[in-house]
């Protein structure tokens, strides 16, 4: 059970890229689903938080890291 759980732990900067770099993959697509479905300045919003939630969760993640490191 160990084993699997340390594989859903971020330890390196690098790891947590890669996690970031797919939250904006996903936050990206869903924002181009919104300029869809809501054209305008609806849409644009959404969009805009999608984003906004990308560097929000990519911030934490990496202060996380650096937390964990210092303990």
């Amino acid at each position: 059970m160990e084993r699997i759980k340390s594989l859903f732990i971020i330890k390196t900067k690098f790891e947590a890229f890669l996690v970031i770099y797919a939250l904006a993959l996903g936050a990206a697509e869903r924002g181009h689903v919104y300029m869809q479905q809501y054209p305008g300045t609806g849409g644009h919003l959404l969009a805009l938080a999608c984003s906004g939630a990308v560097f929000m969760a990519g911030g934490k993640i990496l202060d996380a890291l650096d937390y964990q490191r210092g303990l």
